[in-house]
């Protein structure tokens, strides 16, 4: 990585961010409002952007609020704000104020019946979901998911995912890259280098996966090579022991420069999954130094817990090197919203889902 902080010490520049520049990490808020010590956090770390999760939402009018305030408390209007709106199972926006969008099951099973329609309808939902994330000021969303799941996998991804066959699911996740740009809204690929396989939840213990490496290349890391343009992805908290034995993904240096840089080709912000998920071992500082010296960009914390964040932003160097520079590259990648009828395609997109739900999909 090249950084104005060694790999040996990359904690060593703390105290040196200045008014414009930005910490390495994105970070979230415990409530529905910043807290004054939260706020003050924020003014003194600079960290690089937010992320919103269903504790920090009531209101459509709450949350635009909220992602002002984070901007303003950064002093940076275009601070990145993420949140994961998928649909199914996995969406922080919901009812009342907010439609429930399909699992990505749904957009296999459309694909099965007919390519087109799948893509389509696909494309349609991000749009739809872009639409509502511009709303509230919110930037990012972290989809597309390009995890091949197989039989006996543990059932955190399950039906998020877009199939099980490599090309089907980098297929889905492209039409879904699609309409969130249309509507104005980067997106996070995840979770590389694929999460499918995995027999535990990373949220409660670390999963091993222990497939040989050519079968890997086969079906888990072929999802991924052609989406490996997009502008940022999020690493899973998994071991491949034909890789590295010892570390997860997220840890590995052997797994971020060979695989995910080279064999799947990724050259965008590579950023960990949530540095608090109990996949990982020890404290959240050696968490967030294991993941910096392993060659990530950038460390996301998740839960809004402050000490947790102290902890985060006191291992965390300046977003410098090759990390900024793919930091303004994903940013610069993200274009205007495009008009569209909502209306017209709510209705275009729930007459695909009655067509998926007829053939018993």
């Amino acid at each position: 990585m090249d950084r104005s902080v060694s790999a040996v010490d990359p904690w060593g520049a703390r105290g040196l961010i200045g008014p414009h520049e930005h910490a390495a990490f994105i970070t979230g808020a415990s409530g529905l409002e910043l807290r004054a010590a939260e706020r003050d956090f924020i003014r003194l770390e600079r960290p690089w952007g937010f992320i919103l999760f269903k504790r920090n939402i009531e209101t459509p009018t709450q949350v635009a609020r909220l992602v002002q305030d984070l901007r303003k408390a950064v002093e940076n209007p275009h601070a990145p704000v993420l949140i994961d709106q998928e649909g199914g199972r996995v969406q922080r926006l919901g009812p009342p104020h907010w439609p429930v969008y399909p699992a990505g099951a749904v957009f296999s099973a459309l694909y099965d019946l007919d390519h087109a329609l799948g893509l389509s309808a696909a494309r349609l939902s991000a749009r739809l979901i872009a639409a509502d994330l511009g709303d509230l000021g919110v930037s990012v969303d972290c989809l597309p998911l390009a995890d091949v799941p197989v039989a006996g996998a543990d059932a955190v991804i399950g039906d998020r995912a877009y199939g099980t066959e490599p090309h089907k699911v980098a297929a889905i996740a492209r039409a879904v890259t699609e309409g969130l740009a249309q509507g104005g809204i980067l997106p996070v690929l995840k979770h590389i280098p694929g999460h499918g396989r995995a027999t535990a939840d990373s949220h409660l213990k670390l999963p091993q996966v222990d497939t040989a490496k050519i079968e890997l290349e086969r079906t888990d890391f072929a999802a991924f090579q052609p989406l490996a343009d997009l502008p940022m992805a999020m690493t899973a908290h998994v071991v491949f022991s034909a890789l590295d034995p010892a570390q997860p993904a997220t840890t590995s240096a052997t797994i971020i420069e060979q695989v995910i840089r080279r064999v799947i080709g990724f050259q965008g912000l590579l950023m960990s999954d949530d540095v608090s998920m109990n996949a990982l071992a020890g404290s959240i500082a050696e968490r967030t130094r294991a993941i910096f010296a392993a060659g990530c960009d950038m460390v996301l914390h998740c839960n809004g817990k402050l000490d947790e964040m102290r902890e985060v932003a006191g291992q965390t160097p300046e977003l410098s090197g090759k990390a900024l520079e793919r930091a303004q590259a994903a940013l610069a990648s993200r274009g205007a919203a495009q008009a569209f009828d909502r209306g017209v395609a709510r209705a275009e997109l729930d007459a695909l889902i009655g067509r998926a739900k007829a053939a018993g999909a």
